[in-house]
């Protein structure tokens, strides 16, 4: 029984904890119309989420575009190589991105088992300086290669061709040598990633000599290798003699490397006549497969150019010949011209097994694999059976109620804050009421009032975030809603013990937690994830390196609320004033201390319990800007609208009122208010627009220049 009928045979009879307990499902790209008619699917993991493309179109490519190839290059890799390697580098990257690849996009490459039908070039990180990093950012297999006997080396310009989105390389036999290259992968990769090695002649060898060198390659990278690429197609050997080549490097294969697959590698310039010719002269219905080749040779020097206006039309005219003459058995993998989602998929209809990346991870960011992925999980699914969403009272709507929870009590601390602003326990522990403070100093009381309605504003803005991510990111099963309403949840219920940093204890607050807590825990029963059925962006189009730029606003504004949230936390259980609050009040923290043993913890304990508020809502902000910002989720527009409207509004309005309007001091609020408005403005298109359809006609007009 051939791959397919196996594969399809699991797929009807599969249910959902089949799926679960499965180490291995092969669902070959070329069954996506298939089987996406049947009426049920199996469900376990949610859409992987995104890749900071925000950071790299908004901060890092203008500058690594600025500098030389080979210095952005070589920078570029040892920054995300050595992060890796430092204690908690993994995480961090994980963190960023957030990957989760679903079991529904597991495949096999030539018998190999492959995590997602996504590859590394080898040429792209030639000394495997950043394949711990890149590991994690959704790619199934990385090759390795070329690989000639001994080192190749060039320090010749690397160039960019920014209209076509090429990259020229001065030399396309470069590589660290066999014996190198061997003791990297002897010494571990720090992933478990399968190899395929691209194994290559060195330049201007015979025939037969090029034997000789592929008997020495394969003896010391068969143990490290899952697979082999063979290239010899492009040294301009006649056709009878690179023939007999090919045929020999297959038997020698198999007596060195017994089991392991080999698929030929095709050039890129490979005439299409010559390539007919080949199908039959080199039998190549007998190889494990074919890798069609990523670049294109200058011809007389060894010159390599990376990507290109053509390079995807020469990727689908060879792909679909090939599939034509070689049938369903053979894999065949397009190794270049996948600058965008739209390519891969291209390349997979046309018959393609996987696609490897290399100019794309350049021109269109570090986020290309998790794109892809999205892409490809949404066409093995999108025709199938919708599973029925959780009911309100079975998790996510615990959440909505908690978050309603924390609107409403927002609300009544605002109307608190605005008035009396002391409740009857706060006097009860000071021993003294409003009036004898205002005695002492007027500005005390204000003081408070700021403090606590801006906790009241955020309380308000964090019910909207928790409410609006269960209604629309966890009864949807998205794994990255949970993890941001989880974390900041749980930040948000230790910051409670902020509160007695210097000895007060707030009833209120307690019974407000005890009574919140249940909920949350509530929350937690029977979560499970499930893919994201929305249509992901599948071009690098205007609108979606606009909302680029827009996603960095709020990635920014969050982080930057988190370090405030920190600060303000840090600030309320040790100092309790910045310099500035003790400006505005007109009096020393000494005499305060003297004139009441009891104010100071009373105001430590507003300010700290500002300050964890403000850095659970960080989190959450933080975390939907990083992982949730995907083409049509008009929903996260709308929430980090009304999200952020309460916290800006008290914030800055409450100042004014008690005329605390020190520049420095409300200079980060001015800063995060024009991150939060440009923010919303960049992105508008790529989120409302697109759900709407409407953000289309700049797509389709851009698609016909």
């Amino acid at each position: 029984m051939d791959r397919l009928s196996i594969a399809e045979r699991k797929l009807a009879m599969c249910d959902l904890n089949h799926w679960k307990n499965q180490q291995s499902v092969t669902v070959p790209t070329l069954m996506i119309k298939r089987y996406t008619r049947m009426k049920k699917f199996p469900f376990s993991l949610n859409r992987s989420v995104c890749m900071p493309d925000w950071s790299y179109h908004g901060i890092f490519r203008p500058l690594l575009f600025g500098l030389p190839g080979r210095i952005a290059r070589d920078l570029t890799l040892g920054a995300i190589g050595g992060l890796s390697r430092i204690p908690g580098g993994t995480l961090v990257i994980k963190t960023m991105g957030h990957m989760e690849l679903s079991p529904i996009l597991e495949d096999e490459l030539a018998g190999v088992p492959i995590t997602c039908p996504i590859g590394l070039s080898g040429s792209l990180d030639l000394h495997g300086v950043a394949h711990k990093a890149i590991a994690q950012f959704g790619i199934g297999f990385i090759e390795i290669g070329p690989v000639t006997v001994r080192e190749v080396r060039s320090d010749e310009p690397i160039l960019r061709e920014l209209e076509h989105e090429a990259i020229v390389y001065p030399d396309g036999y470069s590589n660290d040598g066999a014996d190198a290259i061997a003791t990297r992968l002897r010494k571990g990769t720090g992933h478990r990633l399968p190899h395929f090695v691209r194994l290559r002649p060195m330049p201007g060898s015979s025939p037969r000599e090029a034997l000789l060198e592929q008997q020495e390659l394969l003896s010391k990278l068969a143990p490290y290798a899952a697979g082999f690429y063979i290239d010899g197609l492009a040294e301009g050997w006649p056709s009878d003699e690179a023939v007999a080549y090919l045929s020999e490097v297959r038997r020698l294969a198999a007596a060195a490397a017994p089991g392991k697959p080999l698929l030929l590698y095709l050039p890129q310039h490979y005439p299409i006549g010559m390539l007919r010719e080949l199908v039959d002269d080199a039998q190549l219905d007998s190889w494990s497969g074919v890798v069609v080749g990523e670049a294109l040779s200058e011809e007389g020097t060894r010159r390599i150019r990376v990507g290109g206006a053509d390079a995807l039309s020469a990727q689908l005219s060879r792909v679909r010949l090939l599939r034509e003459t070689l049938g369903e058995r053979s894999a065949i993998v397009a190794a270049g011209g996948v600058h965008q989602p739209q390519d891969a998929l291209e390349l997979l209809e046309a018959g393609a097994n996987s696609v490897q990346l290399h100019s794309g991870l350049v021109y269109a960011g570090p986020g290309l694999p998790k794109r892809i992925n999205d892409a490809i999980l949404y066409e093995r699914i999108r025709n199938t059976e919708e599973p029925k969403a959780p009911s309100f009272w079975a998790n996510w709507g615990w959440m909505s109620l908690l978050g309603i929870g924390m609107m409403i009590g927002g609300v009544l601390a605002l109307l608190i804050a605005s008035t009396s602003v002391l409740l009857p326990y706060d006097e009860t522990f000071l021993r003294m009421n409003r009036s004898v403070i205002n005695r002492f100093n007027g500005h005390i009381i204000h003081f408070m009032s700021h403090d606590r309605m801006t906790l009241a504003g955020t309380m308000v803005s964090i019910g909207i975030f928790y409410n609006q991510l269960a209604r629309h990111g966890l009864r949807l099963g998205l794994h990255w809603a949970r993890t941001a309403v989880l974390t900041s949840c749980a930040v948000g219920f230790s910051s409670f013990f902020l509160y007695l940093g210097h000895g007060y204890f707030d009833p209120l607050h307690a019974v407000v937690a005890v009574i919140l807590l249940p909920m949350l825990l509530l929350t937690l029963r029977g979560l499970r994830d499930r893919p994201s059925r929305k249509p992901p962006s599948l071009r690098n189009d205007t609108i979606w390196r606009r909302a680029q730029w827009g996603q960095c606003c709020f990635v920014i504004l969050g982080f930057g609320l988190a370090v405030g949230g920190v600060i303000i936390s840090l600030v309320g259980i040790t100092t309790v004033f910045v310099a500035s609050d003790l400006t505005y009040l007109g009096v020393a923290t000494e005499q305060l201390s003297a004139w009441s043993d009891r104010i100071l913890p009373l105001i430590a304990h507003d300010r700290a319990g500002f300050g964890g508020a403000l850095f659970s809502l960080a989190i959450a902000i933080v975390a939907s800007a990083l992982w949730g910002v995907n083409q049509g989720e008009s929903w996260l527009w709308w929430t980090f609208l009304w999200g952020g409207l309460p916290g800006f509004a008290a914030g800055l309005l409450v100042h004014f009122h008690i005329g605390y309007t020190d520049f420095v001091h409300l200079l980060p609020v001015y800063v995060a208010g024009m991150l939060y408005v440009a923010g919303l403005y960049l992105m508008h298109p790529f989120l409302v627009l697109r759900a709407s359809g409407q953000g289309s006609h700049q797509a389709k007009k851009e698609l016909l220049t």
